[in-house]
């Protein structure tokens, strides 16, 4: 079977039962058309990027889920919710690296199909940038004002493991794995265009710089910094060193 054949499979693939309820020949048709891709790797940018698009609607929705079982004080709920959307945010990080098979040139014409859009106007992303404040305010009011807690209760004063600790963690980890990805996603951008080059939008790529730096839950991060300040102070900073102690 020539090419040509195979192409054709992939364009109009057979419909049974499966293929019709997850709808896979809209799904397949929402690429350009092989005949129209601009190079051989235009076909896997566009799956990445979509592929991407779908697994934070489904982040978006989840959490949604998570914030009614914030409020309503379900641990377990909110811990397993959370736990699927840390595996789609580690899914989405290594995605990534599908791209970087693609050469910079190779990118380049790939680029040049996007117009004047970038990355930067991806609206799941913009969608995941919006909730993490609702979730905090629903983690709040349940976990730490309804129970007469601080963070530096539930982490350090009143430490038990409890339930706000446990919520607090869940909603930390996505925090970490979502500034993992934009870091990851820096290091595609750096190797595919370079990081001192303009977007299609003729900002400064450095600009996605700050966003890597972003938390979206300062107060868990900073709860750390604070213990370890204090029991510094109690301790002391510079500490007698433990290597010389060994019998004569």
């Amino acid at each position: 079977m020539n090419r040509a054949a195979y192409h054709a499979m992939i364009e109009t693939p057979k419909m049974l039962d499966y293929g019709v309820y997850l709808n896979v020949e809209k799904l397949l048709d929402c690429q350009k058309p092989l005949g129209e891709m601009c190079n051989a790797d235009e076909l896997q940018f566009q799956i990445v990027h979509q592929v991407e698009e779908l697994w934070m609607k489904l982040m978006a929705y989840t959490l949604v889920d998570v914030m009614g079982y914030l409020e309503a004080g379900n641990t377990h709920r909110v811990v397993t919710l959370m736990g699927r959307v840390h595996w789609l945010m580690r899914l989405m990080t290594a995605q990534l690296d599908v791209l970087e098979t693609m050469s910079p040139r190779e990118y380049q014409e790939v680029r040049l199909q996007l117009g004047n859009g970038s990355g930067q106007e991806s609206p799941g992303f913009a969608t995941l940038l919006r909730m993490p404040g609702d979730l905090w305010s629903a983690y709040k009011a349940t976990y730490l004002d309804a129970k007469g807690l601080t963070v530096q209760n539930v982490y350090n004063d009143k430490y038990d493991h409890g339930d706000s600790y446990v919520a607090a963690e869940a909603l930390l980890e996505y925090d970490e794995l979502f500034q993992k990805f934009r870091a990851n996603h820096l290091y595609l951008i750096h190797r595919s265009i370079g990081m001192g080059s303009k977007s299609l939008k003729g900002r400064p790529v450095e600009l996605l710089e700050t966003g890597a730096r972003h938390r979206f839950f300062p107060e868990l991060w900073d709860v750390r910094c604070e213990m370890t300040d204090a029991w510094g102070g109690s301790y002391g900073v510079v500490r007698e060193t433990i290597h010389d102690k060994t019998p004569a």
